[in-house]
C-alpha cells in the first residue's frame, strides 16, 4: 500500500484526463473492497489499512472529479509542480490577466458579457497548445518539456479561474 498512487490504485494507465464515466463502476466496487465496516472483525492492523485505504480512494476520487487537480497531481508525481510554489508566467499574459483585472474593477454591478467572452477566449488560447498532450498523454512516451507547457497551462488557467470566482461573486 505504501507509495501507491491514485492510478494504480485504480489500477488505470497515467493521464491528465480521466474518463470519469469508466471510473464510477472502479470507484464502487473498490469503495465496497475497502470500506472499514467489512474490517470491523479483523486486527488492528486489517483496520488501519482498510482506513488508510478508504481514504486514499477518497482523495483520489476527489482528484479525478476535478482536471485541473488531475493535471496538478501527475505533475506532483512526475516532481514538475511543488506545493506553494512560486511561479512564473510570462509578462503577455500577466498584462492580459491585469487588463482584465483593471476592467474588473470598474464593473459597478454585473459583469459584461464581453469581459466573460474575453476570459473564455483567453482560457481557449492557453489550452490550444497543450490540448494534445493533455488528452493524448501517454507514460514514458510524453516528454518532460511537453509536461513543462502544461504546467504553464495549469498556472495560468488558475489565474483565470480566480477572475471567474470574482466575477461570480458580483452577479
Amino acid at each position: 500500500m505504501n507509495g501507491m498512487n491514485y492510478f494504480q490504485l485504480f489500477d488505470i494507465p497515467v493521464q491528465l484526463k480521466v474518463d470519469r464515466s469508466s471510473l464510477s463502476p472502479r470507484y464502487f466496487e473498490l469503495s465496497k473492497k475497502f470500506h472499514p465496516d467489512y474490517f470491523v472483525n479483523g486486527s488492528d492492523e486489517e483496520q488501519a489499512e482498510s482506513l488508510e485505504k478508504s481514504a486514499l480512494l477518497n482523495k483520489a476520487w476527489k482528484t479525478f472529479q476535478n482536471n485541473d487537480e488531475t493535471i496538478k497531481y501527475v505533475l506532483q508525481l512526475k516532481g514538475l509542480l511543488e506545493e506553494e510554489e512560486k511561479y512564473e508566467l510570462p509578462a503577455g499574459f500577466l498584462m492580459e490577466v491585469m487588463e482584465i483585472n483593471e476592467q474588473l474593477m470598474d464593473i459597478e454591478s454585473a459583469p459584461s458579457a464581453q469581459l466573460e467572452s474575453r476570459i473564455d477566449e483567453l482560457q481557449a488560447e492557453i489550452y490550444e497548445p497543450v490540448k494534445k498532450i493533455v488528452e493524448g498523454y501517454q507514460e514514458g512516451i510524453t516528454t518532460e518539456t511537453e509536461l513543462l507547457a502544461v504546467k504553464d497551462y495549469y498556472y495560468k488557467k488558475k489565474y483565470l479561474d480566480r477572475i471567474r470566482r470574482q466575477l461570480a461573486g458580483m452577479a
